[in-house]
């Protein structure tokens, strides 16, 4: 079973911060969420780790993930 990598682990990461952002600029707050909720169910689909996947669920709805 995998744990969850949650040391930096992406390269050019303002790179990526940056393509996040453009990928919604021109979305409407229902559009965006849209956006952000396919790209979390193709991620999650590639990482497949079932385990992982809810470690990743349980961290994000604490409160201080944020």
């Amino acid at each position: 079973m995998s744990q969850l990598i949650r040391s930096p682990n992406i390269a050019d990461v303002d790179g990526f911060y940056e393509e996040l952002v453009a990928a919604q600029r021109h979305c409407n707050d229902e559009q965006a969420v849209g956006v952000l909720a396919k790209l979390v169910l193709l991620l999650a689909n590639h990482v497949g780790d079932r385990a992982v996947l809810s470690e990743a669920l349980a961290l994000a709805r604490r409160p201080e993930a944020g």
